[in-house]
């Protein structure tokens, strides 16, 4: 067995010279298309650890091929990536988002992987999600999907029972934009004021509020995926105007207008905080007691389930009076920067990323849903076997009723112009006409 220094960087500001040195970068170094060192990016902490497990067997089976796993903030982690790709010094495979993926093909960034599957013989029917996704509109496959995830609620079983609620109140949860549905039952019953009074008793005092009912539901990007997504969708809204390179986004929609005005108004009411009220992320909240419930994504399954002195449990999203769900999902997936000097190394190496041999390994510390059927399973039954039931994530999944959010083109600069007024609309700087402008912003955007 050969020996060799791994290199898991979790990378601040001071480690930029490294991410754009010409040294191991796949641009910078020559030599056979088939061998030689390659690097792998991702933005999550956590995912380096479990996709690096896979490192090692793959270079015992591939011994002319050397693989360094590196990663990097998610807010610095495009900037970085970006800057290799103007210096010639871009990572040869890394993991890539639906929202940033266009743009880097029409930059001419990415490598079509389409004849590396054909020549390889790789099965990529194996992958069960994501696949379509990944296709772009020139007909070439830009990424091998790895994951998939989707949003629901972590909440605090005690904080349930000294409610006077059950498990089954949260895992049927319904809503509607005119009333809240249960939802708003179960949140205002989860709230309690400094004195004790909860959120649907007389005397309730929502300026002092010892525990709110659910995290803020505000701003979060452009599609709200961690937040308003999956209330919005109930409705029957939509994004963008096609599933698929859209026109247009649907900001200023009855549907989604009504929604963003419920959202806030729990703000309003002292059922949830306020947007930037609080500095701690969700699982902080929920570990602190400040919130009962929080939208979370399950690819957090395994932090909140870490927090001490607390039984949390999962529900799924909300559905509408028909009860009928409608929860966004995506699927990362890894890319070959077009400029590596070692293609053929790099599809052996994201191929073996998309493999049971290693979804299988990588996939059961519970860190990211395997796009592998089979690992799926496997991660499942490990997760369940440390007391973590996923089941309100994968039974969305199995009963159909997730969706992915339509591949667009100027992902950055979208967010760039969208945030900043969604968050100044959940924050009370604007009202209602933001999402007219909103609309059109977004329409000048995907026209370019």
């Amino acid at each position: 067995m050969r020996t060799r220094a791994r290199s898991f960087l979790a990378i601040g500001g001071t480690a930029t010279l490294l991410a754009l040195s010409a040294c191991g970068a796949g641009g910078a170094e020559g030599g056979d298309s088939a061998s030689g060192t390659i690097q792998w990016w991702t933005w999550d902490e956590k995912q380096a650890v479990s996709w690096g497990k896979c490192v090692e067997p793959f270079e015992e089976a591939n011994p002319d091929i050397d693989v360094e796993v590196k990663q990097y903030a998610w807010e610095d982690y495009w900037t970085k990536l970006t800057a290799g790709f103007v210096a010639g010094s871009a990572p040869d495979t890394f993991m890539n988002h639906t929202s940033n993926y266009p743009e880097f093909v029409d930059q001419g960034q990415l490598l079509a992987l389409d004849d590396m599957i054909d020549g390889s013989g790789y099965d990529i029917s194996q992958i069960g999600v994501g696949v379509d996704t990944w296709k772009y509109s020139d007909g070439g496959t830009y990424g091998l999907p790895k994951d998939w995830a989707t949003v629901g609620f972590f909440y605090d079983k005690a904080k349930l029972t000294d409610a006077g609620l059950t498990e089954d109140d949260v895992q049927n949860m319904t809503w509607n934009p005119e009333d809240g549905g249960s939802f708003e039952h179960i949140v205002a019953r989860l709230t309690v004021d400094e004195n004790g009074v909860r959120g649907d008793e007389p005397g309730f005092d929502k300026d002092n509020v010892a525990t709110y009912g659910i995290n803020s539901l505000g701003s979060n990007g452009i599609n709200g995926q961690d937040t308003w997504a999956n209330f919005a969708s109930t409705t029957g809204w939509k994004l963008g105007d096609k599933d698929s390179f859209p026109t247009t986004f649907n900001y200023a929609d009855e549907r989604y207008v009504q929604t963003a005005e419920y959202l806030r108004g729990l703000a309003e009411r002292g059922l949830s905080p306020e947007e930037g009220e609080f500095t701690l992320g969700a699982a902080e909240q929920l570990g602190s007691g400040s919130v009962a419930m929080v939208s979370g994504g399950s690819w957090y399954a395994t932090t909140f389930f870490a927090l001490d002195a607390i039984d949390v449990g999962i529900a799924p999203s909300v559905a509408n009076e028909n009860g009928e769900r409608a929860g966004l999902s995506n699927s990362n997936a890894d890319s070959i920067w077009a400029g590596t000097q070692h293609p053929d190394a790099a599809f052996k190496w994201i191929s073996y990323m998309g493999s049971p041999e290693c979804q299988d390994v990588a996939g059961v510390d519970g860190t990211f849903f395997p796009s592998i059927d089979q690992s799926m399973e496997k991660t499942k039954a490990a997760l369940l076997d440390q007391g973590i039931d996923i089941t309100p994530y994968t039974q969305q999944f199995v009963d159909g009723t997730l969706f992915e959010t339509p591949v667009f083109v100027g992902g950055q600069e979208m967010g760039s112009a969208i945030s900043p007024l969604m968050e100044a609309y959940f924050t009370g700087e604007r009202e209602e006409d933001v999402f007219a402008e909103m609309d059109e912003l977004s329409r000048e955007i995907l026209a370019e």
